[in-house]
C-alpha cells in the first residue's frame, strides 16, 4: 500500500477539500485550531476540490476555505516552500479576504470572524520550540484582545519530532499523517482507530487515485522538487559569492601591505577570479616580488 503526500496542492485539496471532505476537516480542525475540543459539528466547504482544474504551477497552496458553525471561516494554505515576504503575504491573504466580505452598501454588522491556518513545511518561528502558534490582535500591556476578529495561525511541521508509538492526542495524529503518509506501507492501528484520519488515508492510498490524477500529482511533485533544487541552488551560489567576496578583500590587503596602491585593472582582474583561482593567488602571492609578477600571474591564471 503506498500513500500520496498530503502536502500537495492536488493531494491537500483532495483530501480536506472534497464533498466528501467534511467529517475528515471538522475532525482536523478541531484537532488543531481548537485544541482538540469537540467544538466544530458541522462546516460547508466553500471551494470544494474539483479534479483537473488545480494550477500545477502554483508555488503556494492556499486552497481549502470553508464556514465553521460558529460563525468563523477558516482559510487553509499548505505551504511547501519559504518563499520570499511570505509573512507579509499571509497577513495581505487574510486581511483581503476579511474585507472582501462586504458586498456595497453592506455595513459592517455582516462581517464575521476568519482565521488564517498554515501549515508550513519549514521553521518560521527559530526561537521558539513551540509546533502551533496563534497571533490575535492584542493590547500591548494587558494582552486582552481587540475582538476576535482576525486570528493568525500556523503549524511547523518540522518541529514535530514524534514516532508513531508516542502519538497520544488528536492534533498528533492529524500532524503525523500530514508529514508521514508517504513513508507508511499499511495504515496503522493507532491512526485507524480515529475513523476520520482512516477516511483520509483511504482518500490518500495511491490505488484508489485515477490516471489523471496520478499524472497532476507527479507534475506537483516534479515542480516542487524543481523549485526546491532552484532554491538550493541560489543559497549555495550566495554563500560562495559571500565566501569570495572576502577571500577578494583579504588578498588585496596582503597586496597593499607588499607592493603599495593597487593599479584599478589588476584590481579588477582579481575580483574576476574563481574560488579556486582565488585560493591559488593567496598562496602564491608571497612569492610573487613586484606588481608586474602579479600581473603576469594573472595573464596566465585568466
Amino acid at each position: 500500500m503506498k500513500f500520496i503526500s498530503p502536502k500537495t496542492d492536488f493531494a491537500f485539496k483532495k483530501i480536506f477539500g472534497s464533498i466528501h471532505s467534511k467529517n475528515i476537516l471538522i475532525s482536523f480542525l478541531n484537532a488543531i485550531v481548537y485544541n482538540n475540543q469537540n467544538i466544530i459539528q458541522s462546516l460547508e466547504i466553500l471551494n470544494p476540490y474539483n479534479p483537473g482544474v488545480t494550477n500545477t504551477m502554483k508555488e503556494t497552496y492556499l486552497d481549502i476555505k470553508a464556514v465553521l458553525d460558529n460563525g468563523y471561516t477558516v482559510i487553509i494554505e499548505m505551504q511547501v516552500l519559504n518563499v520570499e515576504d511570505f509573512e507579509k503575504r499571509v497577513i495581505y491573504n487574510l486581511a483581503k479576504a476579511y474585507g472582501n466580505q462586504l458586498d456595497v452598501g453592506q455595513g459592517y454588522m455582516m462581517l464575521k470572524p476568519f482565521i488564517a491556518l498554515t501549515i508550513a513545511d519549514f521553521v518560521l518561528f527559530e526561537k521558539i520550540d513551540k509546533m502551533i502558534t496563534k497571533f490575535k490582535f492584542k493590547e500591548e500591556t494587558e494582552l486582552f484582545n481587540y475582538q476576535d476578529e482576525l486570528t493568525l495561525m500556523f503549524v511547523e511541521l518540522p518541529k514535530f519530532k514524534k514516532e508513531l508509538s508516542a502519538l497520544e492526542t488528536l492534533s498528533d495524529k492529524w500532524i503525523y499523517f500530514i508529514k508521514s503518509a508517504p513513508n507508511l506501507e499499511v495504515i496503522p492501528e493507532s491512526l485507524e482507530e480515529v475513523s476520520e484520519i482512516g477516511a483520509a488515508l483511504n482518500m490518500a492510498n495511491m490505488a484508489n487515485l485515477s490516471n489523471e490524477e496520478l499524472e497532476e500529482l507527479e507534475q506537483q511533485e516534479k515542480l516542487i522538487r524543481d523549485k526546491k533544487g532552484q532554491m538550493s541552488l541560489a543559497r549555495k551560489e550566495g554563500e560562495e559569492t559571500g565566501i569570495g567576496i572576502g577571500i577578494v578583500k583579504q588578498i588585496l590587503r596582503q597586496i597593499r601591505r607588499k607592493f603599495g596602491e593597487i593599479p584599478p585593472e589588476v584590481k579588477t582582474q582579481i575580483e574576476q577570479l574563481s574560488l579556486e583561482k582565488l585560493d591559488i593567488l593567496g598562496d602564491e602571492i608571497f612569492d610573487l616580488a613586484t606588481i608586474a609578477d602579479l600581473e603576469n600571474w594573472l595573464a596566465n591564471n585568466e
